[in-house]
């Protein structure tokens, strides 16, 4: 910012800044980065006759394929391209190995920004974070694996004209490149299985399905500090999502996730951008951690107490 953070306003977090041509660059370069270690990934899967190489391969590309999705995410906003066509163009392949659609995440995401702290609020991906912090329920949510069974129903009703919106309406449009999108991911699938006829199935195995077992959970883990132990009843963002500085690792591979609010605060401004938002956000907001290995922590410990919370409350009932 051009201000000192202590002099500034907490309104300066919601001032918008539109994509610029440095912007757009940045987040080319940072597709090709995501693609080429995706590239690395499958040759150390595919290429090299050692398991622990081939293991790291697998880790690898399942940690590029959550990565993706947030690549997609700020497509979705269409903060990364000057132009708004762009951003379908290159968001919907990031989201084909988990099977994510680029529109219906779109208008589903885009009205949990719009109605977070309400009882609409209703985002993409499930997981209920004003349900209570548990040991059961954490590893619920990192292996649901069964959000893949779903898109797959997604798919056979978008063949067969049944695929409706189900949360809310939205324009005929926007349904029609829903329903193509889901069409399309059926493409993938047949590739896979007739790979596997024609005998090689281990290249199905290595490159996409080992790796959705990395995937799955990792995305859980970079989604879940956005809101949980927050004000999740408040339309305050100060209060309802969380924001972690973390490094510059976990920056980039969260794709700025970790600097939530001010993404909620501005959600068109480019993840690049955020950053020097966020002395801002440590004046003013609630819910802020220094790094991942703290909030999770902190998880781990609400689980924790949570847990033995249940069980007195258990013994107290057997008595």
């Amino acid at each position: 910012m051009t201000s000192d953070a202590s002099t500034a306003l907490p309104q300066d977090l919601f001032r918008r800044a539109k994509v610029n041509a440095v912007d757009e660059r940045t987040f080319i370069f940072k597709l090709f980065v995501a693609y080429a270690l995706w590239a690395l990934g499958v040759a150390l899967a595919l290429l090299t006759g050692l398991w622990p190489l081939r293991v790291l391969g697998v880790i690898l590309i399942g940690a590029m394929y959550a990565h993706w999705l947030e690549l997609q995410h700020q497509c979705l906003h269409h903060s990364a391209f000057r132009r708004a066509r762009r951003h379908r163009i290159a968001g919907v392949p990031l989201g084909v190995p988990m099977l994510v659609s680029y529109s219906h995440y779109r208008v589903r995401h885009l009205q949990h920004h719009r109605y977070l702290g309400t009882d609409q609020d209703s985002e993409f991906f499930g997981f209920d974070s004003r349900q209570p912090v548990t040991w059961g329920a954490l590893v619920r949510e990192a292996l649901a694996f069964g959000r893949l069974g779903g898109a797959v129903a997604d798919i056979v009703r978008a063949w067969t004209g049944s695929w409706t919106y189900d949360t809310g309406r939205i324009a005929p449009a926007r349904e029609r490149e829903v329903v193509a999108e889901y069409r399309m991911f059926l493409l993938p699938i047949l590739a896979a299985v007739a790979l596997t006829v024609l005998g090689q199935g281990e290249l199905v195995l290595w490159v996409w399905l080992l790796p959705l077992l990395v995937a799955v959970p990792l995305h859980f883990l970079v989604e879940l500090p956005e809101h949980i132990m927050c004000d999740s009843f408040s339309t305050d963002v100060l209060t309802n999502t969380r924001s972690i500085t973390g490094s510059w690792f976990s920056t980039w591979y969260t794709n700025g996730n970790n600097l939530h609010i001010e993404h909620h605060a501005a959600m068109v401004v480019p993840i690049n951008q955020l950053r020097e938002r966020h002395d801002l956000t440590l004046l003013y907001a609630k819910h802020t951690s220094p790094s991942y290995p703290q909030f999770f922590r902190a998880i781990a410990k609400e689980a924790a107490a949570n847990g033995r919370k249940a069980r007195a409350q258990d013994g107290t009932r057997a008595e």
